[in-house]
């Protein structure tokens, strides 16, 4: 039981950011329940995946993996004045990669956007 406290507790730190200053308290209060048991069926889900592959590890550390995976957006000015933009993925580490290959993600997802303005 010590798993589900932990993981509502960090879906309602982000859920309190996104939600609007206009929405009222019961509107808020369904969607983050709403949100929170959503997150969990995920967390579930993808536990349950990677125990059946042998990995069992809890929340905490799963977490800590997964953090560390970041899309980054690279901004450059060309000589013609126009501006570049990258935006591309970071390279996983060893202990992502495995969870990414068990679960069957692809390692760069979104591929490389790049746009010129």
């Amino acid at each position: 039981m010590v798993r589900i406290p932990q993981v509502i507790v960090d879906q309602r730190r982000r859920n309190a950011i996104i939600l609007s200053n206009h929405q009222t308290f019961e509107d808020r209060a369904e969607e983050h329940l709403f949100i929170t048991v959503l997150a969990y069926q995920v967390v579930q889900v993808i536990r349950a995946r990677l125990r059946g592959h042998g990995l069992h590890h809890g929340w905490s550390r799963l977490r800590e993996i997964l953090s560390v995976r970041q899309r980054v957006t690279v901004t450059f000015r060309q000589r013609d004045g126009r501006t570049l933009h990258v935006r591309k993925a970071t390279v996983p580490d060893p202990e992502l990669r495995e969870i990414l290959t068990l679960l069957n993600l692809p390692s760069n997802p979104g591929g490389i956007k790049k746009q010129i303005i």
